[in-house]
């Protein structure tokens, strides 16, 4: 495995590692965002096995020193279970998440404290405002969340469109097939009757790139391919209700 690194959008760095024995034969990607500011962020912080490789491939674009905030979608080993690597690695950077990740898990198994965020509530990094967006359950976990990043029209989304494979780091091609031909592979998402309505409010941010944890980031109608998928995910749990 290694890491590789596009710029998905200008000061908006993606570091992916492809790991080819997950989802045979297309692989599985595991991705990393570095959004650039005076006080740089970091979105999915990665197995503890997959620190040194994502490490040295951040290091190459940022020393880590130079982080201030790290951040996730949801309590998670790819998205969290090198933690405590990264806040020994970036002395001067803390978590960022919701108050229920925060109070629930992160404070007890971070070794620095974390910055709990309110729904709505924008972290200025200097040069970009990130809006903390509360997504309880979607598309798993009691604390999930996402972040806007308004300079760019750039939605951290976390596992919301995965799918597999090692395609190009930014794509415009169809999101919504291959997420769902996912759904029904891993079954991952929290089905209820509020999963539409999440997606629908973060479609109506209008985003133009998508940053995928898992799969090709998607640049376009971002609103479109949400409210997209709210439907699907409605219609899922219509079926399931019978």
């Amino acid at each position: 495995m290694d890491t590789r690194t596009d710029e998905i959008a200008a000061g908006l760095f993606r570091f992916s590692t492809f790991v080819p024995h997950i989802a045979p034969p297309a692989g599985f990607t595991f991705n990393q965002f570095l959004v650039m500011g005076e006080e740089p962020l970091l979105f999915h912080l990665g197995h503890r096995k997959m620190f040194p490789m994502i490490a040295e491939a951040v290091s190459r674009v940022l020393p880590l020193e130079k982080l201030r905030f790290l951040s996730f979608g949801h309590v998670e080993a790819d998205e969290c279970g090198a933690m405590n690597e990264w806040l020994a690695a970036a002395p001067n950077a803390e978590i960022v998440h919701g108050m229920i990740g925060t109070n629930v898990s992160i404070n007890d198994l971070a070794d620095r404290p974390a910055r709990a965020m309110t729904d709505g509530e924008v972290l200025d990094i200097g040069g970009r405002r990130l809006r903390f967006i509360d997504t309880p359950h979607v598309p798993h976990g009691w604390e999930a969340g996402v972040f806007f990043e308004e300079t760019s029209n750039t939605l951290l989304c976390g596992d919301l469109f995965t799918h597999p494979g090692n395609g190009p780091a930014v794509t415009e091609a169809d999101v919504i097939g291959p997420a769902m031909d996912a759904e029904a592979m891993f079954g991952f998402s929290s089905l209820s009757p509020a999963t539409g309505a999440t997606l629908r409010k973060l479609a109506a941010l209008e985003p133009v790139t998508l940053a995928l944890m898992h799969g090709s980031s998607f640049q376009g109608d971002g609103g479109a391919a949400l409210r997209h998928l709210a439907d699907r995910y409605d219609g899922l749990v219509r079926a399931a209700l019978g």
